[in-house]
């Protein structure tokens, strides 16, 4: 009888504690670009971290096309419930809106977290016999339009900073858009492409030979490759990227996620994976974030304005 009562409590205990919790649902982390490209190797470098912050799984899905606006509009679409995310550089969202439109806002987005600003960089094969940038204008002026420069799409940052470029050399360079670096990596591995402008990460990923640098000063990484001012054109741009919600997205779930980043960008794996990637770490947190995205989004909207840079 002690048997029987004693297996009866045990049921009734089991029937009145609560139900064991779900599996949290995978976070997707949306990369905006192509595999293999500097914007997939950062983020696969944070998945890891980025799960342990928050305690789920992590998972990337590549969304890539028309410079990053193809994942961007994915995550505009996407459930407000924090388990969608984007992994994107800046001028996706800030710069590519005003110099070919987009079918999205501004407001659509929620910034959570900026993680790093990288400035970017021309570069070549190191056996392509363009040593300087002086090389590469020389043969733009006698092939009158025919050098393929590459870059990650119409209106991105780097295409952005090549037409600039056009502007104050009178030089006509043949602009050959990609999906993402990744592409561009395929493309000059098969020589089909030369001259590359985007993040210095991919100058030692690659083995190719840095030119010129669109920063303000030089690189510590490339000590050997000026910058375009040192050159006599005051051109400075930079890639800088990070993690985006959808807007709508319930604040204290923005507030966790925040939280996760600071958690990520502070693991030890993280600052050392950066620096081996040659990305500069600028972490900014959500309140930073939103008030930096913002400012940047006006930026580059006078700039377009004022120097007629956008393109069809």
């Amino acid at each position: 009888m002690k048997r029987i009562l004693a297996s009866a409590g045990i049921l009734l205990a089991m029937a009145m504690a609560p139900p064991p919790a779900a599996a949290q649902t995978a976070v997707t982390m949306i990369v905006n670009f192509s595999a293999g490209g500097s914007t997939d190797l950062m983020a696969r470098m944070l998945q890891p971290e980025l799960s342990a912050a928050l305690g789920t799984q992590v998972v990337i899905k590549n969304s890539s096309g028309a410079n990053g606006t193809v994942g961007a509009l994915e995550l505009t679409r996407s459930p407000r419930d924090g388990n969608t995310l984007l992994m994107t550089p800046g001028g996706s969202l800030v710069l590519t809106p005003h110099t070919r439109g987009a079918n999205f806002r501004n407001a659509d987005f929620a910034p959570v977290c900026q993680v790093v600003s990288a400035p970017i960089i021309m570069m070549t094969q190191k056996d392509s016999g363009f040593r300087s940038l002086e090389d590469v204008l020389a043969a733009a002026r006698k092939e009158r339009g025919a050098l393929a420069l590459a870059n990650t799409g119409p209106g991105s940052t780097p295409h952005i900073s090549s037409i600039s470029l056009e502007r104050l050399t009178g030089v006509e360079f043949n602009h050959i858009p990609f999906r993402g670096s990744g592409d561009v990596v395929q493309a000059m591995a098969s020589r089909q492409i030369t001259v590359f402008t985007d993040q210095a990460p991919l100058v030692r990923q690659y083995d190719y030979h840095p030119i010129a640098v669109y920063a303000a000063e030089r690189m510590a990484e490339f000590p050997e490759a000026p910058t375009f001012r040192e050159l006599g054109y005051d051109l400075t741009f930079s890639i800088w990227s990070g993690l985006y919600a959808p807007a709508g997205t319930p604040e204290a779930v923005l507030d966790r996620i925040d939280g996760a980043c600071r958690r990520m960008m502070e693991s030890r794996p993280v600052i050392d994976g950066l620096r081996q990637l040659n990305m500069p770490i600028q972490y900014r947190n959500r309140a930073d974030f939103i008030t930096y995205h913002n400012a940047e989004y006006e930026r580059y909207e006078a700039m377009v304005k004022r120097y007629d840079l956008r393109v069809n």
